[in-house]
């Protein structure tokens, strides 16, 4: 009889246990998808830094250990775009979500964002987020009344409960208040940092900033010169200058995972690196070629990324940035996002996001207007509606040593084909190149009987883009402010002109188009 009893009170237990067990599972399951659901978000973004410049994505010089960790513990993708190569555009469209045209006077340096797009950061502060943007900003939105290229700082701010400038007295790269800024954040909220540094700006500061603990400094002469530059001692300076900056923004980046991983923050931590654009050299910023529109992009999240040290080869844009963030945080993506979720490569590195990436080249410095649109073959089709003008490069990378080299080299009429490029005029209206065979872009395959059947493809694609998220090629664009030869300024105070898409209304659209 008693041994009766004790099996019934064993069986008792036993059935309480398990509702305890079962209890404890649906509470945890609970909080681990809230904590999934709701991640915090660190974006890193470079200054003119191009995608082959880390050790990650082949470059055997570069000192980049932080992001090479990071890939190899996250995922790395090898097709992904930005929409400008050109400073403040780039980042408004990350910000936003949109096509550079589709953000109104923004889609041209140094202008602000139409004030009625949301930007992604301002809707998680109000879904209870802390935000903060430490670092460089060079975002704006349009300042209320008749005059709406004036900028409106105090707008901006809706976005951030906090925004530094990240410099100090011996820093000058906007990085030295990354770790500060995420110590002394509430601790009761998800957080979400835009840490965007000056490195690797012209002109550079790094040299005369060094400090040890970054390492030693790169040498010119170990360095590999791309084939669009000449290969002499001030290119090599040049180079290695460059070089350092990336370094010293590596270096940051470190600190703040590793502050990240002592706050048991890391692993719920979604952390996205990249660029806005390519290296501030000739052949490479402001171009639509790979060279300035192609960036590093690096995702690291252990609580959700399950291909984990994977490639992901799929195309993605960085309109795909604003989407993806959101979606990950629980919050429904607004109608003016017109970039795409691409988080289902979190899982599968093989889930297609997008089949064409399109992207634009309006006034740096100097007057311009491109078009084009990538496969997810690899073709890349390029539209310039300004081949007359050659597309040297913004005026910093003129007035560089580098491109010194190249106008010596000029004169002496012994530029490479490659070289040549940086010159060229007039340049064909359209361009045409198999990315996976030619990935330095040299050889235009626009016209050759083998490619009409592609070109026919992209070109309509192309023009249907441009009609769909109404596009426009204003009679006057905006002209010339620098010299194309000294890249000293031409001191014009009445060089802006119609923005592309500002007589169709494109900052009223929320078209994709084509994707």
């Amino acid at each position: 009889m008693q041994k009766q009893k004790t099996n019934r009170m064993n069986r008792g237990l036993t059935g309480l246990m398990r509702v305890v067990v079962v209890l404890w599972i649906v509470q945890y399951s609970a909080e681990t998808a809230f904590a999934v659901e709701q991640p915090n978000v660190i974006v890193f973004i470079a200054d003119d830094v191009s995608w082959n410049d880390y050790g990650c994505y082949g470059n055997q010089l570069a000192r980049t250990p932080n992001i090479d960790s990071l890939a190899g513990n996250g995922l790395r993708y090898t097709n992904a775009f930005l929409t400008a190569s050109s400073c403040s555009p780039s980042r408004a469209s990350i910000i936003t979500g949109r096509y550079p045209h589709n953000n109104g006077k923004a889609a041209e340096l140094h202008l602000p964002i139409a004030r009625d797009l949301p930007w992604f950061p301002e809707l998680l502060r109000g879904n209870g987020y802390y935000t903060a943007l430490v670092g460089k900003n060079h975002m704006s939105k349009e300042k209320r009344g008749a005059n709406i290229e004036k900028l409106d700082s105090g707008d901006t701010k809706k976005a951030f409960d906090l925004i530094d400038n990240g410099q100090l007295k011996d820093n000058h790269g906007a990085h030295g208040k990354w770790v500060s800024a995420f110590e002394n954040r509430p601790k009761d909220k998800p957080f979400f940092f835009w840490f965007a540094a000056i490195d690797a700006h012209r002109g550079w500061d790094g040299d005369r900033e060094w400090k040890p603990e970054y390492g030693e400094k790169h040498d010119p002469l170990k360095l590999s010169v791309p084939p669009f530059l000449v290969d002499d001692l001030e290119t090599r300076r040049d180079l290695a200058s460059y070089y350092n900056e990336v370094t010293r923004y590596d270096y940051f980046v470190g600190k703040v995972v590793k502050a990240l991983r002592e706050s048991g923050e890391l692993e719920n931590t979604l952390i996205l690196v990249l660029a806005d654009n390519g290296r501030p050299f000739p052949r490479a910023k402001t171009r639509l070629h790979d060279s300035g529109m192609k960036t590093a992009l690096i995702a690291h999240w252990p609580a959700g990324i399950e291909a984990v040290g994977g490639d992901c080869d799929q195309l993605v844009s960085a309109i795909d940035i604003a989407p993806t963030i959101l979606s990950i945080a629980g919050i429904k993506p607004p109608d003016t996002i017109q970039g795409l979720d691409q988080s289902l490569t979190f899982a599968d590195v093989n889930a297609k996001v997008r089949r064409y990436a399109f992207s634009e080249h309006n006034w740096h410095d100097y007057e311009a207007y491109g078009r084009s649109i990538r496969d997810a073959s690899g073709f890349l089709l390029i539209e310039n509606r300004r081949p007359e003008l050659p597309w040297q490069g913004p005026a910093d990378s003129v007035r560089s040593p580098s491109h010194q080299s190249l106008l010596k080299q000029k004169d002496r009429e012994a530029l490479t084909k490659a070289q040549a490029d940086v010159f060229e005029t007039p340049r064909a209206r359209y361009e045409l190149y198999n990315s996976m065979v030619d990935p330095n872009q040299l050889e235009n395959l626009f016209g050759t009987p083998a490619m009409e059947k592609k070109q026919v493809e992209l070109r309509s694609l192309l023009r249907r883009w441009c009609d769909e998220t109404n596009d426009s090629f204003p009679a006057n664009l905006s002209r010339d402010a620098f010299d194309r030869t000294t890249g000293e300024s031409l001191k014009r105070k009445d060089y802006r002109g119609t923005t592309p898409g500002e007589t169709r209304g494109a900052t009223k659209t929320n078209s994709k188009g084509p994707f």
